[in-house]
């Protein structure tokens, strides 16, 4: 069966960082097409943050870009999110997603951030 599990959120004061992790298990990772970062902040849709391929091709959303940095540890089994110079608008729900085909995706259950002024 396969399971992502974050882990890391927490309170955190504007500009501050955070770093939060994804633990896959039940496949392998170089299974998965690609992996990322999604969030949805109260009465606001899901939304994709940052995903990142097999081979670590990497894409942010125009609101993160240069802030936060999405990597990945194939032997590890662990996905990353490094968030630096938070901001209150950075609160939210974040899950981490993982992608093995076509219409097969996986969803952890997501971890709380959030970032007070």
């Amino acid at each position: 069966q396969v399971q992502l599990v974050e882990s890391g959120g927490g309170l955190v004061q504007a500009g501050n960082s955070l770093g939060l992790s994804c633990l896959a298990s039940g496949i392998s990772m170089l299974s998965i097409n690609v992996m990322g970062w999604y969030r949805q902040a109260p009465g606001k849709q899901r939304e994709l943050v940052a995903t990142i391929t097999r081979t670590g091709t990497t894409y942010y959303a125009n609101s993160v870009k240069g802030r936060l940095t999405i990597s990945r540890d194939n032997v590890k089994k662990l996905l990353y999110l490094q968030m630096n110079s938070l901001k209150p608008e950075d609160t939210a729900v974040y899950y981490c997603h993982a992608n093995v085909g076509i219409n097969t995706d996986y969803w952890g259950k997501g971890t709380l951030v959030t970032v007070s002024s």
